[in-house]
């Protein structure tokens, strides 16, 4: 199968055949693209023809496109469409599905949806859903599964697996329940298939399953489904009955969007936008970390302009005050980024104290290297070995401070339940710039006896 691209001549071409009422055309090129390319097109057209080819698909096909679509784009589209048809889509979706579109909808507009969704089953179950919160496993979830009591034989089994499938679009595990609904295990195909049928479950499933509590951060969820290579994992509520599953689909979403805002805020982005959200939007979200940075920047200043003094008498110091910024904040950076990464995927082990000391050798040795090689320089360029001694020595010290500052901030917040991905970035910069200058004309001013 050939990758879709997505072209501007082909968005062209659909909006062309779209002004012409040309059906025919239109479900002729698009019946063989898979649903993810067809929102992929649809998030390029404006709201009325978007509208107009979400209507010309069939139902099952729409259903998933709408899963699909940039959220701006399916509110557009949603508030064009009737409160039935939108209920009409949402049976044909999994219930996690369903109640993630229908949260999304204005809350007068919600009951009446629901009413209108026939199989009353699905509506229980996705009314059930949306008392979960959006940042829990229970938010996550679907209700879709397939579970066995532990007192069937396998007879019963099959003949109640037969019926529940036709819910479930892919079948990862077989759960096995006791009489009170509470989650004792799994069932392996194999043993089913290759057991007598008269033999109970109770006597085969495996009992030891992985699974999360229905209140369980959906970070956490994915770090274990990661780390147990799991295709779904059962969720279970407080006295331990299962009430759904989470598939790994479910759980890359959740991946990606951490990771676009945990790069967002490294980058000094405070809130969750878009390339292609409003200006007033992207500028709340970009102001404060450019605010912070602006102070950091006056506070530099300040601190140089104590030293004034030695500007005058020792010009060489002011041309190496870029470098032993930009240095403090690089070294910062890498110090957090790694700490920060490493939290993120459970990998910090002993005690902050133990890394802080690691990471403080690792800067000492960097800083020592770094300064060697800026020693020689300097001393050939001006001639001066005393001053270039000092910027040398200065270089060491504000590193060491950087690669401490940029390992205990996300340790510290992380400890705190913030989350430390905030420690990256602007915050770890403009900190090291302050004290990377302050340490730089102490340290100079004392080796030159100034």
């Amino acid at each position: 199968m050939t990758p879709f691209k997505l072209t501007e001549e082909l968005v062209v071409e659909i909006e062309q055949l779209i002004e012409q009422n040309n059906d025919t055309e239109l479900n002729s090129m698009l019946s063989t693209v898979h649903y993810a390319d067809v929102a992929e097109i649809i998030n390029e057209l404006d709201k009325d023809k978007a509208t107009y080819l979400i209507k010309l698909l069939d139902s099952d096909k729409t259903s998933d496109v709408l899963t699909e679509l940039d959220e701006d784009v399916r509110e557009a589209i949603l508030s064009s469409l009737s409160t039935k048809e939108i209920a009409g889509e949402l049976e044909e979706l999994d219930t996690d599905d369903a109640a993630d579109i229908i949260g999304e909808l204005p809350k007068d507009q919600i009951q009446d949806v629901i009413s209108k969704i026939e199989d009353r089953e699905h509506a229980k179950d996705i009314v059930d859903l949306l008392r979960y919160a959006d940042d829990s496993a229970g938010g996550l979830m679907a209700k879709e599964l397939v579970k066995v009591n532990e007192n069937w034989n396998v007879l019963t089994c099959v003949k109640e697996m037969r019926t529940q499938a036709e819910n479930v679009t892919r079948v990862h595990s077989i759960y096995v329940v006791d009489d009170q609904d509470k989650l004792k295990g799994r069932l392996s195909l194999k043993d089913l298939l290759t057991t007598s049928t008269k033999t109970h479950i109770k006597d085969v499933f495996i009992k030891n399953v992985d699974s999360v509590n229905v209140n369980e951060d959906p970070e956490e969820v994915a770090r274990i489904m990661s780390k147990y290579d799991l295709e779904a994992i059962p969720v279970v509520d407080e006295i331990g009955r299962l009430v759904g599953r989470i598939t790994i689909d479910d759980i890359v979403d959740v991946i990606k969007e951490e990771a676009e805002r945990d790069y967002q805020m490294a980058a000094g982005i405070s809130q969750d936008v878009e390339a292609d959200d409003s200006i007033w939007d992207l500028t709340k979200a970009r102001l404060p970390w450019l605010i912070l940075g602006l102070f950091g920047g006056a506070g530099a200043a300040l601190i140089m302009g104590g030293f004034e003094e030695m500007f005058r008498e020792y010009t060489v110091l002011f041309l190496f005050t870029p470098l032993i910024a930009a240095m403090a904040g690089n070294v910062g950076v890498q110090s957090s980024a790694i700490i920060v990464q490493g939290l993120a995927n459970d990998d910090i082990r002993g005690s902050i104290s133990s890394r802080l000391i690691k990471e403080m050798l690792l800067a000492l040795l960097n800083g020592f290297i770094l300064s060697c090689l800026l020693l020689i320089f300097t001393w050939i360029w001006k001639g001066d070995f005393l001053t270039s001694l000092a910027i040398s020595i200065s270089l060491i010290a504000v590193i060491v401070v950087a690669g401490f500052i940029g390992t205990f901030v996300p340790l510290f917040l992380d400890k705190r339940g913030i989350d430390p991905a905030i420690a990256t970035g602007p915050f770890i910069t403009t900190s090291n710039d302050i004290f990377g200058i302050l340490i730089y004309f102490s340290i100079a001013k004392l080796i030159l006896g100034i």
